[in-house]
């Protein structure tokens, strides 16, 4: 195996450092995702997105706090996953777009009203629902992995988990 030479770094020294970013963080990455997709498949997709697209880059980000680096990474490509998946069964399916004659929702609709309740959200605002619900995460680490202070964090979860509810009534039930 040949190595190149760049900046006194060479190929095959970046990549193993990718390789143990990639078994260090793998578990977390593919949690976020789940936490905002709901589906294993898209999740795992969106792991090997986020690593490819490493991967393939010519010049890498400063990974020095990977975690949040990838953390973020996940729930922005998840995020967009959703709101594509939801655009592409409104466009393969107009009956869907027909309100359901039942008044009882399955718990698989209600999971997919919340996943695409928290895709409306702004990606900071879904980016502290996951790392608080999925990850356990207390308003005061979540705060510090964020640089920010626990008051905004607690003010931001308030404000989500109050939108979520609005986003998750059913229509007939909208003022």
């Amino acid at each position: 195996m040949w190595t190149l030479q760049m900046s006194g770094v060479t190929i095959e020294a970046l990549d193993h450092e990718l390789e143990k970013i990639f078994r260090e963080h793998y578990r977390m990455v593919y949690r976020t995702a789940y936490g905002v997709t709901g589906n294993a498949a898209d999740a795992e997709d969106i792991v090997q997105t986020i690593f490819l697209r490493l991967l393939r880059r010519d010049v890498r980000p400063d990974l020095k706090n990977a975690k949040a680096y990838l953390y973020k990474a996940a729930v922005n490509l998840a995020l967009s996953t959703v709101q594509a998946t939801k655009r592409r069964i409104l466009i393969d399916d107009p009956e869907k777009l027909e309100a359901p004659e039942s008044g009882h929702a399955s718990a698989e609709e209600i999971h997919q009203q919340l996943y695409e309740a928290v895709a409306q959200l702004s990606p900071g605002a879904a980016e502290i629902l996951i790392l608080r619900y999925v990850h356990n995460y207390s308003d005061a680490e979540i705060a510090k992995l964020l640089g920010t202070t626990r008051g905004t964090i607690a003010v931001s979860l308030y404000r989500s988990r109050s939108r979520l509810k609005k986003l998750m009534r059913p229509l007939g039930d909208m003022p």
